[in-house]
C-alpha cells in the first residue's frame, strides 16, 4: 500500500533542523551588542579619516583623534566576526546571510541596518 501521507508510526521530518532557542537567543544578544560597538567604532574611524585626509586638520601624516581608533576597530571587528559566525552557525542560515552580516563591520552604518534585518531573520526562525 502506497500513500502520500506519512503513517502515524513514521516520524515526520521537521522543516528546519532542531534549534536550541536559549543558546540562539544568547548568540543573538552577543551579536547585537557587537554590531552596535563595531558600528560605533567604524563611524569613529570614518570621522578620523575625514578629519585627517579631507580637512587635513593636523596634516596628512598626523592623527587627529589617535592611531588607536583603527587598531581598536580592527580587534573589535575580529570579535564581531566571531559573534556573526556563532549566530550564523546556530541559526543555520544561508551563506549569503553571513556575507551580509560580515559586511556590516566594514561598510559604515551597515551594521545598524543589518542588526535590524538580523532581528527579523531571528524572529522568523525562532517563531516569535
Amino acid at each position: 500500500m502506497s500513500t502520500d501521507t506519512p503513517s502515524e508510526t513514521e516520524p515526520t521530518q521537521p522543516p528546519h533542523p532542531a534549534l536550541d532557542v536559549p543558546k540562539a537567543r544568547a548568540a543573538f544578544g552577543r551579536y547585537r551588542f557587537m554590531a552596535f560597538v563595531t558600528g560605533g567604532f567604524l563611524l569613529l574611524l570614518c570621522v578620523e579619516m575625514f578629519l585627517k585626509y579631507v580637512l587635513q586638520v593636523n596634516g596628512p601624516d598626523q592623527p587627529v583623534l589617535g592611531n588607536w581608533i583603527a587598531i581598536v576597530h580592527g580587534w573589535i571587528y575580529v570579535i564581531y566576526a566571531i559573534t556573526v559566525f556563532d549566530l550564523w552557525s546556530r541559526m543555520r542560515w544561508s551563506f549569503g546571510r553571513i556575507l551580509a552580516l560580515i559586511a556590516g563591520g566594514v561598510v559604515p552604518v551597515l551594521s545598524f541596518v543589518m542588526e535590524v534585518r538580523a532581528r527579523r531573520w531571528f524572529e522568523d526562525r525562532v517563531g516569535e
